[in-house]
């Protein structure tokens, strides 16, 4: 199988701003400071949500769950002390729709985390990535 190669261009727009145009016409801006756009390390927790996130739905989708509702509460702690990178990450997943009990949002969501999300899957191999499940 081939490998797949994904580009992006990053535009700086002063400061610590840089902008990307999205497929779309949607602009995504990154802000270093987190003033103007959401920042680099934000950018990055909110991808592996929404990575996590498109494949739970599609999932719950195959095991014939209709869904009125579904959200992503998601927290990460990094280091104090350079590279300020993620020590741990939790999701937590907000669940409503007809035919969605615990067994099938917790497989959906284990299947996301260890086998599917590209982006959970490039993040460091030491990385606890933790979630709950709420279907109020």
């Amino acid at each position: 199988m081939a490998q797949e190669t994904k580009t992006a261009t990053l535009s700086w727009l002063g400061g610590m701003r840089f902008g990307s145009d999205a497929p779309g016409g949607a602009t995504l801006v990154l802000d270093g400071d987190a003033q103007a756009g959401v920042s680099p390390v934000q950018a990055l927790l909110l991808s592996a949500a929404a990575c996590s996130g498109s494949d739970v739905v599609m999932i719950l989708e195959k095991m014939r769950v209709e869904l009125r509702e579904f959200s992503i509460d998601a927290r990460a702690v990094r280091r104090e002390e350079q590279p300020r990178r993620f020590l741990s990450m939790h999701f937590v997943f907000r669940i409503r729709g007809e035919g969605v009990d615990e067994a099938k949002a917790r497989r959906a969501v284990e299947l996301s985390l260890e086998k599917y999300c590209s982006v959970v899957a490039s993040l460091a191999e030491d990385l606890p990535v933790t979630y709950d499940i709420d279907l109020g």
